[in-house]
C-alpha cells in the first residue's frame, strides 16, 4: 500500500477529478489517494466519482478553504 498526494488548490472542475483519473491508472489496489481541492463542487464530483469509479472515499474534510480527502483503490 502505498499513499500518493494531489494537490489540486486552485485548479476549477472538472479539472480536479479530471487529474484523480489520471492518476487513477498508476494506482495498485489498496493505494491510497489523497487530494486537497479548493474547487467549490469539489465534494460533491470526488463523491460522484467515486461512485462511478467503485473506489472508496476513506474521508473527507474541510480544510481552510479548500476540501482534503482519501480515496482507496
Amino acid at each position: 500500500m502505498a499513499l500518493h498526494q494531489l494537490d489540486a488548490r486552485g485548479l476549477k472542475c472538472p479539472q480536479p477529478t479530471l487529474k484523480v483519473t489520471i492518476l487513477a491508472v498508476k494506482m495498485q489496489p489498496s493505494d491510497i489517494l489523497e487530494v486537497v481541492a479548493d474547487c467549490p463542487t469539489f465534494e460533491k464530483d470526488v463523491r460522484d466519482w467515486c461512485a462511478r469509479t467503485r473506489k472508496t472515499l476513506l474521508w473527507i474534510k474541510p480544510e481552510g478553504t479548500a476540501k482534503r480527502c482519501q480515496i482507496q483503490f
